[in-house]
């Protein structure tokens, strides 16, 4: 089991490589998700203000000729 971990002395190298892979995708993971939420922070408020600015429409009633 010891020499599958030290792969021919080149281990350090190699689980090195795998742990900031790993370290470097879990981060972008956290930051996409960051931004996803803020992203829908952001489309929550703009659609509060776009409904406050937006005209009620009244449904008229046909006009008799």
């Amino acid at each position: 089991m010891s020499e599958f971990f030290s792969m021919g002395g080149y281990g350090s190298y190699i689980w090195g490589s795998y742990a900031i892979t790993a370290i470097a995708m879990i981060a972008l993971l956290l930051a996409t998700l960051r931004s996803l939420r803020n992203s829908r922070i952001e489309r929550d408020q703009l659609e509060t203000v776009l409904q406050a600015r937006r005209p009620r429409r009244t449904k008229k009633a046909p006009k008799a000729s």
